[in-house]
């Protein structure tokens, strides 16, 4: 059994540093170190300046569609608290809408510059996976993206007033947050796999493997996580990305495979 410490990690003066943030930050660096070392060894004709000009767009894009999607799908909630809208170290943010800020900002980027979306698309996807293993752990310090009840040895004790409404009454719960981190530990592991083994490697082929692997372990997830805050009926609106996310991996797959993407 194991809990969550407190939200807070320490206090400067009057403002409070909120472990969340702390781990935010953290996995940026990581995810940042990642694509620069991969980049050395395996992507050489991608510049130090590209990347570090490029990743500055990728992270701000990324926040900022990752805090609005989350707000997007809570409307009713932000427009009555408009102040809570910035307050991201209180956590709300999506891992989805990040995904797609980044895609957003990459795309830009690359018609600007003129460069190759789909070989910059693989190269960060090593960084992007890497960000999410380290960043899943802000939801153990928020006391979120927690599973059903459970009582096995690994189980997570979730604070009363973090509990839904219908599981007031238990105690412990699957750390679905530890099982999409070490999960997605494995789709890196894939990642490399194929950049190092992949013959007659197609650019794009790493990318859209990375969006499928890691939607197929959200799906998993989302099916035991109880905190979704986003659902049509029983099914969660994560879910229903999750697929959109598979179908348009598969179909540019298939479109790189048959070189009709040229991006």
């Amino acid at each position: 059994m194991f809990k969550s410490p407190e939200e807070i990690a320490f206090t400067l003066g009057n403002i409070d540093i909120y472990w969340y943030g702390i781990i935010m930050s953290f996995s940026i660096v990581c995810g940042l170190f990642v694509i620069f070392l991969t980049a050395k060894k395996y992507f050489k004709d991608i510049s130090f300046d590209t990347i570090c000009d490029l990743s500055f767009y990728v992270i701000i894009f990324g926040i900022i569609f990752a805090r609005l999607y989350y707000v997007v799908f809570d409307y009713d909630y932000f427009i009555k608290n408009p102040n809570e809208i910035i307050a991201i170290w209180n956590g709300g943010i999506s891992i989805q809408g990040s995904i797609i800020g980044g895609i957003v900002a990459g795309y830009l980027y690359v018609k600007k510059y003129n460069l190759n979306f789909l070989r910059l698309a693989d190269l960060y996807s090593f960084g992007l996976i890497t960000g999410q293993i380290i960043g899943r752990w802000g939801n153990f310090f928020n006391s979120e993206a927690f599973g059903l009840p459970t009582d096995l040895p690994w189980k997570l004790y979730i604070p009363y007033s973090h509990r839904p409404e219908a599981f007031k009454n238990f105690d412990f719960f699957h750390p679905s947050f530890l099982y999409e981190s070490i999960l997605n530990i494995f789709v890196l592991l894939i990642l490399f796999c194929m950049l190092s083994k992949l013959k007659n490697r197609k650019d794009g082929q790493i990318f859209f493997s990375y969006i499928i692997l890691y939607s197929i372990v959200r799906l998993f997830v989302e099916t035991i996580r109880v905190d979704s805050v986003f659902s049509i009926g029983p099914v969660h609106i994560a879910h229903i990305m999750s697929v959109l996310f598979i179908i348009a991996a598969i179909i540019g797959i298939k479109h790189v495979n048959d070189d009709v993407i040229n991006l």
